[in-house]
């Protein structure tokens, strides 16, 4: 739909901006700005879609008119049925009131403009304004708009606001921190997360500042870091019998990146890009004035003061007491948690030790230990940087019940026992910060409320750090979200594509919050058969004297103990858990697609290479005819557009790509693989992973997951082309009456 002027209209336009700026400031209190009807705009981002600009010739930052409930007289560009069956196409007038915009900013209505014809405020629209009647004149003039507003500074909000602000959306970021993470929490980072960030060229930065793969290749089991080493396995990608598949897996590798590191990385890069962010900033309730509005009451923990953020969207990324998910009462499933655990964050140059013990995570116990603090039975000693900060992950005695006050000690006892399982008291140790933390099973049962808020990242799934998949799914699920929040808002798609985030994103979830306390428990077998768990140290002892034994009995000792050893590796090659996901939603078309291929035996280690509707696109080396840099398909698709792949014979599907994509209104590009095309396969990786033939296609979204695809080139290949982006984008086709018109027939738009 296009907003055009008449001739008539062009000539007065000048003379009516400026009539209506002065009854627009005739309208304001005093106290107010002097170019707006708000005192504040952090965001600079009209309420409305992006195409709305207010007729004030002030400056570009004034609020637009169409907050204000105002009537308005538009000429627009619509088509209707024609006597003969056919489309009529035409220029005709029309008056809209304020509360209709929203209806036309969701069917198509970029490059807009509209200009006031009359300045009348309609009070029964005030609750538009996120006005409540209860409200002092005061608290109705301390309100901040924005379109989106993301509660929560860690992986998940940061993450989400540098997503949208590659579809060039910006809002307000608000957290209740100081600032960003003071502690070391999550840190490994993996290979699906950093393809999110890699799409919005943050890849290097973070593998810059974070420490490389090769620190991160054993896993340990020793009496203390200096002394004797019980067991030892590779991780992350270095076992032999791995290797290949974490490169055929994904352009990037794992690093580890500790989470005071990827936060100042993405607040940067999002406050480059436009987003305002505040820290101090408590939120505090929300309420819906109108179902498109969210006034969301937060507050300044500097100055004690209360204000209000108007938004259209609002995002719940405030961690695991999310105040967000509480206000919306989202159901949570909540397992028995498995106790508490103490975090102890330290300076230790342990260099010296590292050169046979490379590996970032180190498990450390003394099974003949009488005497220790009731909160550190065990240890998970843990790479901050290499090799001169550490985490100290004290466990108490498996199965202990202990209360939150039980984990408390003196700094002194915590440096006292740091130096105990570091085994060397030549080492000065530092104590930079102790906190416990309990070990959660908790996954919400949706991630939105169905409307325009939405939940995710530690708020919504809970568990413990193992198999590092917390800060990753945060990151995935923000990936997510941004493109359909993108496309919703900028009229490429229809609404109901937001419901497939919840539909994608919470089983995925659950299974992550499953396999990261079954990977605690997974610990369970050689603490077993080291007599960890028993409460009698001459069974301990016993226990213990088996290993010893050259008979029957250590015999089988040992092998007990190797098996349980053996069974931790799905914690450190969770290739599969990492990589699998599948979604299964209306944002994917699966009409013509028949059977899902079968889950792999081992759904937890093994990669399910596929393209199925719903997976992961492949990843495979391309290169051009006369060599260059090379390429991964995953850096063809993404990039916030759809991308078609083909092949030798597939030119139909590229000609189609081109019509259907102008017709709708919708980037997609297209790329053929192969025998002198765009890109060669030069390993033939790609003709093994695909899935179809040369002449097929596969449809790929912004968030590179396979939309659809077919096996050949199939006649009219643009028909099914518009029918699959129109279907995935919930903009099927029809014609839908959107404002009353002045004139003979009835106004009706053609969704695209």
């Amino acid at each position: 739909m296009n907003i055009v002027f008449s001739k008539e209209e062009k000539k007065k336009k000048k003379k009516e901006t400026a009539s209506a700026s002065k009854l627009h400031h005739h309208h304001l209190p005093p106290s107010s700005h002097p170019h707006s009807e708000f005192p504040i705009d952090a965001s600079k981002v009209p309420f409305g879609a992006d195409p709305i600009r207010s007729p004030c010739p002030c400056r570009p930052a004034c609020l637009p008119l169409t907050r204000l409930g105002m009537q308005w007289k538009m000429e627009i560009t619509t088509v209707w049925p024609g006597a003969g069956g056919g489309l009529e196409h035409g220029v005709r007038p029309a008056t809209a009131v304020h509360r209709d915009l929203p209806k036309l900013r969701g069917v198509d209505n970029e490059g807009a403009t509209f200009f006031l014809v009359r300045d009348e405020p309609t009070p029964e629209l005030d609750d538009r304004r996120g006005y409540s009647p209860a409200m002092t004149q005061t608290e109705k003039h301390n309100i901040l708009q924005t379109d989106l507003l993301i509660v929560g500074a860690g992986p998940a909000g940061a993450s989400l606001a540098c997503f949208l602000a590659a579809h060039g959306r910006t809002g307000i970021l608000i957290a209740a921190a100081p600032g960003t993470a003071d502690t070391p929490r999550a840190h490994i980072t993996n290979m699906a997360a950093l393809e999110c960030l890699r799409d919005i060229e943050l890849e290097q930065e973070c593998r810059l500042a974070g420490t490389d793969s090769k620190h991160m290749e054993h896993t340990r089991w020793c009496r203390s870091m200096a002394g004797e080493e019980f067991a030892r396995v590779y991780s992350w990608g270095h076992d032999p019998k791995h290797k290949g598949a974490y490169e055929e897996a994904s352009p990037c590798d794992h690093i580890d990146l500790p989470q005071t590191l990827l936060e100042p990385i993405l607040v940067k890069r999002a406050t480059h890009a436009g987003w305002t962010v505040r820290f101090n900033t408590r939120y505090m309730r929300l309420s819906r004035p109108s179902p498109d509005v969210i006034l969301s009451e937060v507050l300044d923990e500097l100055t004690g003061q209360t204000y209000f953020i108007q938004s259209r969207y609002l995002f719940g990324c405030d961690g695991a007491r999310s105040q967000v998910v509480r206000e919306l009462q989202l159901p949570l499933i909540k397992k028995p948690g498995q106790g508490l655990a103490l975090n102890v964050f330290v300076r230790a140059d342990l260099s010296h030790l590292m050169e046979n013990r490379s590996g970032n995570l180190h498990w450390v116990f003394n099974p003949e230990e009488e005497e220790y603090p009731v909160w550190g039975k065990e240890c998970i000693v843990r790479m901050v940087r290499a090799w001169d900060e550490w985490m100290f992950i004290f466990l108490p005695q498996p199965g202990a019940d202990l209360k939150a006050d039980d984990m408390s000690a003196t700094n002194d006892e915590y440096v006292k026992r740091v130096k105990q399982v570091i085994g060397d008291e030549n080492v000065d140790v530092t104590l930079l910060h102790a906190s416990k933390w309990w070990i959660n099973e908790v996954v919400a049962e949706r991630y939105s409320d169905g409307g325009n808020v939405f939940c995710f990242g530690d708020a919504t799934h809970r568990h413990p750090p193992f198999n590092g998949l917390g800060s990753n799914t945060c990151i995935q699920d923000a990936f997510n979200l941004a493109w359909k929040v993108d496309y919703v808002m900028s009229g490429k798609a229809g609404k109901q594509l937001l419901d497939s985030f919840d539909k994608e994103r919470q089983p995925v979830g659950m299974d992550i919050v499953t396999r990261a306390n079954q990977g605690l428990r997974d610990h369970c077998g050689w603490q077993k058969t080291l007599g960890l768990l028993e409460n009698d140290m001459e069974k301990t002892r016993k226990i213990l004297a088996e290993f010893e034994d050259p008979g029957e009995k250590g015999r089988l000792r040992r092998k007990a103990f190797r098996e349980g050893i053996e069974n931790t590796t799905t914690e450190f090659h969770g290739l599969g858990i990492e990589m699998n996901q599948k979604y299964v939603s209306k944002a994917v078309y699966l009409a013509d697609q028949g059977e899902a291929p079968p889950a792999p035996k081992d759904t937890v280690k093994t990669l399910q290479v596929t393209t199925y509707p719903g997976r992961r696109l492949p990843h495979a080396w391309l290169n051009t005819r006369v060599p260059g840099k090379k390429i991964s398909t995953i850096d063809l698709a993404g990039h916030r557009r759809f991308c078609l792949l083909t092949g030798p014979g597939g030119q139909a599907w590229k000609e189609a790509v081109k019509a259907v994509g102008e017709k709708l209104g919708v980037e997609v590009v297209a790329y053929s693989i192969g025998w002198k095309q765009d890109y060669e396969d030069v390993y033939f990786d790609w003709a093994e992973r695909r899935e179809i033939e040369d002449d097929g296609c596969v449809l790929v979204r912004p968030d590179r997951f396979v939309a659809w695809r077919s096996r050949s080139v199939i006649e009219k290949p643009e028909v099914k082309l518009e029918e699959v982006l129109r279907n995935v984008r919930h903009r099927v086709s029809l014609h839908v009456s959107v404002l009353s018109v002045v004139g003979d027939r009835d106004s009706n738009l053609n969704l695209k």
